[in-house]
């Protein structure tokens, strides 16, 4: 277990580094948060933003919308399962660090064949852990999510004005484009299915099946298995690929992804592909940085939000448009970024919204086979409440 936190307060945080201390969190305005580190060694800049998830951490740390962040977790109890091969979302880095209140565990389940230190080794995320998350997660609500480094050194020899200087000097994710930097670079059919205990994952079968190019800004893998599963045969495409390239695919529907970074610098190149798609009446169906780049395409714009929302319990109401029932929807979110519903053109339509904050989570294009959704259907919330989401979109393409 990790030895209690030198951080009673973040912002009364000691300066002087406490016996023991080999990890530490540096903030641009100069707080210092002494702890241990785990996993990798190293230093790693980035936005420091906090995750209210209780399971799901090796999927949240391969996610590749978190490119670019360090995630804390407020549930105090990480890497009690361990970690797996089967549980990665993406090959390449999602989270650059992870900070939690204690120490991980010695893994219990029949899953786990490395411990969540030993495995975040290998993939070069940076673990701190003894620091007081409840403090740090109410100075990110209070303030916003500020920009900072994580450093681990098993020696606890840390070049403080350095780590200082990197995260003063780090621009933040408004205005950065980070798609490009974890999507694939070629084009490639996607054929496994969902995931069964005991079976792994299913195959595609059946060249019947619906034709959908999914535009990889950053996807998580699980999305692709969720299209298959709803009966799709998936092609996936990088972030830049061109409007020409995408129809000479012959899609029956197109998928936007979810992603990293600011969605209105990922627009520049995104947009005007979305646009033609749109002018083509080609059915779309986006989600979290597509459903963000499918609002831009019509006409809306983004804003940078003050905490953001990443767990996996945001309830979210379905208001409009062909989901105008009324249900609430437990779901899984990760976004720094939003919609901003006072700014949807006539013809687009509200369909979802946060019941935490009233922020909108979902839209639909009036006269076309155009929706998307601001949260993370494929990531099981609730736990079947939002599969609809791909039956509507590959039930439509038939």
């Amino acid at each position: 277990m990790a030895p209690a936190s030198p951080l009673a307060n973040p912002s009364v945080a000691p300066k002087s580094q406490p016996s023991g201390a080999t990890g530490v969190l540096v903030l641009a305005d100069g707080t210092i948060l002494w702890g241990v580190g785990y996993g990798a060694e190293g230093a790693a800049v980035g936005e420091i933003c906090f995750n209210t998830s209780m399971t799901g951490y090796q999927e949240i740390l391969t996610d590749p919308s978190y490119a670019g962040q360090i995630i804390t977790f407020t549930f105090p109890h990480i890497g009690n399962v361990g970690a797996n091969p089967e549980d990665m979302e993406r090959g390449v880095h999602g989270a650059l660090g992870c900070i939690t209140r204690e120490l991980p565990t010695q893994p219990s389940n029949f899953r786990s064949v490395q411990t969540l230190p030993e495995w975040m080794a290998e993939q070069g995320v940076i673990g701190l852990a003894g620091i007081d998350t409840r403090a740090l997660t109410r100075r990110i609500r209070d303030a916003g999510a500020p920009n900072g480094v994580i450093a681990h050194s098993a020696e606890g020899k840390f070049d403080m004005d350095a780590l200082l200087a990197m995260a003063r000097s780090w621009p933040g994710l408004e205005g950065l484009d980070l798609a490009k930097a974890v999507s694939r670079s070629d084009t490639g059919e996607w054929t496994g299915g969902a995931w069964a205990l005991g079976r792994g994952y299913a195959t595609a079968e059946g060249s019947e099946r619906p034709h959908v190019v999914a535009i990889d800004y950053g996807a998580k893998d699980n999305i692709f298995r969720s299209l298959v599963k709803a009966g799709a045969r998936v092609t996936v495409v990088p972030a830049t690929a061109t409007l020409d390239e995408v129809l000479a695919l012959e899609p029956a529907g197109v998928f936007l992804s979810n992603g990293p970074g600011d969605p209105a610098a990922t627009g520049d190149y995104a947009v005007p592909v979305i646009r033609g798609l749109l002018d083509r009446n080609v059915p779309i169906f986006g989600i979290c940085l597509g459903h963000q780049l499918l609002a831009l395409a019509a006409g809306a714009r983004t804003v940078k939000m003050h905490q953001g929302h990443r767990g996996a319990n945001h309830p979210v109401q379905r208001v409009g448009g062909d989901f105008a029932d009324g249900v609430v929807e437990i779901t899984s979110m990760n976004h720094g970024f939003a919609v901003d519903a006072t700014t949807l053109p006539a013809g687009v339509v509200e369909t979802h919204r946060s019941l935490f904050d009233g922020s909108n989570c979902g839209i639909a294009i009036a006269g076309k086979k155009a929706f998307s959704v601001q949260y993370h259907p494929e990531a099981s919330p609730g736990p079947q409440d939002s599969f609809y989401l791909f039956e509507t979109f590959v039930g439509g393409l038939r």
